[in-house]
């Protein structure tokens, strides 16, 4: 009976430490689901702002930067789990990423074979960056689940943009959205299913639904990320540790930080910091 009074003791004050990275403020999109399954884990939030966007620039670029950051947080944190929360960075850096470091580390892809099983009118229209479009990732998974369905892509930069104003609480307006993706609403047949192939755009459900034709379906990865990082840390063993709090991370501080800074408190962040290195390429 002691035995199992003192397991339970030390399951108590293990608190899994998990790290998301983004180039942006979109990953809080994943983060949401992450932490309704795990409130108890502490969470550490870098967004590289000084790279931002990752769907535009070169792929040694964001390698370079993503494998920088994760040394730099594997220094200071003892780190559980990373979510590479960028459907870009996923596609190109989770090989190199895993060779690397030991803990487990999981990446965001379209939600392409949910969409397929969703649509009804097999019009599909995957929404996001111009690297994830072109990425052969991309193509490999639309050959593996959707080769019955009639997939329409459009890079739809923009939104990101939008996303980022969004959560600095300007002012973002619906003809903004609506040009974005004019294009698709002007097809013959309107895509009856969305895949939000960008962690920024979940941030503009509300305002694509508007858009959009009603009853269209909106899908992305949050959630399904979210349970899989449930099953590889209950899956692995964490050490001890005390519970530290969230701690969101920047790696320039401009005068959109700090318009972030309410929004990073709503989230659980109580406080955001520079994560500085001179020797990472701007």
């Amino acid at each position: 009976m002691q035995h199992s009074l003192e397991q339970q003791s030390v399951t108590e004050i293990m608190s899994p430490t998990i790290l998301i990275i983004d180039s942006g403020v979109g990953g809080l999109s994943v983060y949401s689901e992450i932490v309704k399954l795990l409130p108890a884990a502490c969470y550490l939030y870098v967004f590289d702002n000084d790279g931002f966007p990752y769907g535009t620039k070169e792929e040694s670029f964001i390698i370079e930067r993503v494998i920088q950051i994760t040394q730099q947080m594997a220094q200071r944190y003892t780190i559980d789990l990373v979510v590479v929360a960028c459907n870009t960075a996923s596609t190109i850096t989770l090989p190199r990423l895993r060779d690397t470091f030991d803990f487990p580390i999981i990446g965001v892809v379209p939600a392409i074979k949910p969409a397929a099983q969703m649509t009804r009118n097999g019009v599909i229209g995957l929404l996001a960056t111009r690297g994830t479009i072109q990425r052969e990732y991309t193509y490999a998974l639309i050959k593996q689940f959707a080769t019955d369905c009639q997939i329409e892509m459009l890079g739809a930069s923009s939104l990101v943009e939008l996303a980022e104003r969004k959560l600095r609480r300007e002012k973002v307006s619906l003809q903004a959205v609506y040009d974005a993706v004019k294009e698709w609403l002007q097809l013959t047949i309107i895509p009856d299913t969305i895949i939000l192939g960008c962690t920024h755009f979940p941030l503009l459900k509300e305002e694509l639904q508007q858009v959009f034709p009603k009853g269209t379906c909106f899908v992305d990865s949050g959630a399904a990320i979210a349970r899989r990082a449930v099953f590889l840390l209950g899956k692995g063993k964490s050490a001890p540790l005390v519970k530290q709090h969230n701690v969101a991370f920047c790696t320039v501080k401009d005068p959109k930080t700090t318009l972030l800074l309410p929004v990073l408190s709503e989230y659980g962040f109580e406080r955001l910091e520079i994560l500085a290195n001179n020797e990472r390429k701007a």
